[in-house]
């Protein structure tokens, strides 16, 4: 799929702390630097690290107007593969939109696990993160992934992004491990 409408909506599905809400805000910024307008919003409740949240972002070159959840969602990003078996992550999705998700499984067995007959775009986001950054932080490298299925904003934005917002945080060494994981994600067949 790519991004040829006004607006692009993604919903991320994830647990407490594996970074949904921050990999939705690199991508507004890309957008942003790009000359789009965004949205993006957190919906949980007070829940703890590990329970299951919901992050929506929306993409436009027209102003957004709305406040409301995303409920026809372009893309569904899933960070957590365990979420499938207790969230509705395809309500909404029709056999021409995406399905993102972070799983060492093959997009045939997710199918078989969700019975869902659109797209489905798996990418072992854990596995690539330890390979190369030595910690599990899907939510990096599925940035590399949304971008090449969406092509809703360019990599060198999301690169250029991730360096301004982490490179000071994590280091030069840590920020270019984690944009090498990235850019293996965005590669992944």
């Amino acid at each position: 799929m790519k991004y040829h409408k006004d607006t692009m909506e993604i919903i991320f599905f994830a647990r407490g702390g594996q970074g949904a809400k921050t990999a939705a805000e690199i991508i507004a910024q890309a957008a942003v630097l790009e000359g789009n307008f965004v949205q993006t919003f957190p919906n949980f409740g007070p829940e703890r690290s590990g329970a299951p949240t919901k992050t929506y972002l929306r993409i436009s070159d027209k102003a957004i107007r709305t406040k409301e959840p995303v409920v026809d969602p372009d893309v569904v990003v899933v960070l957590d593969d365990t979420l499938l078996s207790s969230q509705k992550v395809t309500e909404g999705l029709d056999r021409n939109e995406a399905l993102i998700i972070n799983s060492a499984k093959s997009p045939h067995e997710i199918r078989d696990l969700i019975r869902f007959d659109g797209k489905i775009h798996a990418v072992d986001a854990n596995g690539i993160s330890m390979a190369i950054v030595g910690q599990p932080r899907p939510n990096t490298v599925i940035l590399g992934k949304i971008i090449k299925v969406t092509e809703v904003v360019k990599l060198k934005s999301i690169l250029e992004e991730f360096r301004k917002i982490f490179e000071e945080k994590i280091g030069k060494e840590n920020c270019e491990k984690n944009i090498l994981a990235i850019e293996r994600a965005y590669d992944a067949i």
